[in-house]
Parts: C-alpha cells; sequence; structure tokens
C-alpha cells in the first residue's frame, strides 16, 4: 500500500493512494498516520479494505508528510562509503546515530526555509524507514521485521550550524522544514530489499547525487538491531539512514542553498519530493 496524508498544513486526513493512482479517503478508517496508527496491526487492519469501496478524492490538493507527527526522528550519518570519502572522513566503525527535531517535519512539496544566518544550508536525499512495532534487542535476521514501511526524506542540513557552532549535529538539522517526508509510506511488503533502490537528487535540473542504497556502510536491518540495543524503537519512530554522494559540502568550490533553488529527489518506488528553497 502507499499511504499518504491530503490537505492543507494541520487540517490533512488519511487516504491511500490505488494501483490506478486514484487517492482513496482513509479517515473514516483510521484518525491520522501517527505513533499507533502505523502499527503493523494498524496497516494490517487496513490492508483489509477494499480500494474500491473508499471515497474517491478527485482533488486532494496538497500532500503533506506521509506521517502526522514522529515519537523521535532519527538519522544516521555518513553511512554511504562514497559519502564519507567526499567528506574526507574515516568510514565509521559503528552507527553513528543522531536525531533531527521532531518539528522539522515538513510536506514532501512544501517550501524549504532557510533559517535566519543560515550560510551553508545543504540537501541530503535519504531513504526513511518507519518502525511499526517496538523494538528492543532484536537481531540483525529479525530486524526487518518491525518496519512497517519506507519514504523518501530530504535530510536538509545548515553546515554551520552543524559543524561549526559546538554541541550537537541536532542544531544543523532541526530548522522547521528541515525534513520532508513522503508523498507516501510504502509498506514494506512492497520493498522485499531496502539495500536494492536508486536513489537521486537534482538541483535546478542538475543531477547532483546518483547512487544505490547498496552503498551503505551498514544496512537498514544493522542500523535497527545496533539501535535496539541502546533504546527502545517504537510504532511511528522514523530513521532516515543516511545520504549518498554529492551533497554541495563535499564539492569543490563548495555550493550551499540559496533562495530561488528547487530541489528534486526520488527514491526508487517511493514517490518523489520537489522543494522551492525560500529566506526564512
Amino acid at each position: 500500500m502507499k499511504l499518504l496524508r491530503v490537505g492543507p498544513e494541520g487540517q490533512e486526513r488519511a487516504a491511500l493512494r490505488d494501483a490506478e493512482g486514484r487517492i482513496r479517503d482513509l479517515s473514516a478508517h483510521v484518525d491520522d498516520f501517527a505513533g499507533a496508527g502505523v502499527s503493523l496491526a494498524a496497516i494490517d487492519r487496513l490492508r483489509a479494505l477494499d480500494p474500491a469501496s473508499l471515497p474517491e478524492l478527485t482533488e486532494p490538493g496538497r500532500i503533506g508528510p506521509c506521517l502526522a507527527s514522529v515519537p523521535t526522528f532519527f538519522c544516521i550519518g555518513l553511512n554511504y562509503a562514497q559519502h564519507a570519502a567526499e567528506t574526507g572522513a574515516t568510514p565509521p566503525a559503528e552507527t553513528i546515530v543522531f536525531s533531527k527535531a521532531a518539528s522539522a517535519l515538513s510536506g514532501p512539496d512544501d517550501a524549504v526555509r532557510l533559517p535566519r544566518g543560515s550560510e551553508k544550508s545543504d540537501w541530503e536525499v535519504e531513504l526513511g524507514v518507519v518502525i511499526g512495532k517496538r523494538a528492543q534487542y532484536v537481531s540483525v535476521a529479525e530486524a526487518l521485521d518491525y518496519v512497517v514501511g519506507y519514504c523518501v526524506v530530504n535530510d536538509v542540513s545548515e553546515r554551520a550550524f552543524q559543524i561549526e557552532r559546538g554541541g550537537q549535529w541536532i542544531k544543523g538539522k532541526s530548522a522547521p522544514t528541515f525534513g520532508p517526508v513522503g508523498p507516501w509510506l510504502v509498506t514494506a511488503d512492497e520493498v522485499p530489499d531496502p539495500q536494492a533502490l536508486h536513489l537521486s537528487l537534482a538541483l535546478n535540473g542538475t543531477t547532483m547525487q546518483d547512487s544505490t542504497t547498496a552503498d551503505m556502510i551498514f544496512s537498514v536491518a544493522e542500523i535497527i538491531s545496533h539501535m535496539s540495543q541502546m533504546m527502545a524503537l517504537v510504532p511511528g519512530d522514523i530513521i532516515a539512514t543516511g545520504t549518498p554522494q554529492g551533497v554541495g559540502m563535499g564539492m569543490s568550490p563548495q555550493r550551499f542553498l540559496r533562495p530561488g533553488d528547487v530541489m528534486e529527489l526520488e527514491v526508487e518506488g517511493l514517490g518523489r519530493q520537489r522543494q522551492d528553497v525560500v529566506a526564512g
């Protein structure tokens, strides 16, 4: 299933994109896609519905973030071999885990607003993983059983805030609109191998990132298992699993986002995003 949320900001309703691309209203069957609403059990109940029986939304309007809110917006750093190389970093021996503020969450086509004082805002196309049941002390072999679905994430990052201002990376990751997710939450049964997905990002029509999840240093299963040894992952948590090479920070000379730029990004089978960059 491809699940999404449509409507004006703050007034989105749950919906389903059927096999013919029609948008079907799910609001009679689920309050919203967040927390228990994206548990494996909740999604199984939706799977039992006949899409043809659901009202069609002929003019659905804006697509909002595919999750209404998140308990935690986790991110994985330096998780693509070629991205680590372009930044001059040694590939990590253990998964680097950090987070974005939950308030960064935004829709896939909403404008990205550069925060005040931004000098080095950057793009990062990523595979997003959404947890569907509580995961603690899980093995690599069983880790994917805890995934309810996948989505496109743009882990927008202000590099000066992230690297030059001291403290944790979260400072450069968390401005409002710095977490576009969607357009769809694609259920895990439609993604048989999360390590075999093409992902790309274009800036003003020029391809900047073009890679596959096969270049990940730590697989999705390894990430979930590793994190679960140190914390409990819960339904609705999202994990942005790292970005491939081609970010602005890695260019020579470096290139960062400016008002008027347009980002277009895609992960194979999970849909496309498009964001205009505007001053905050």
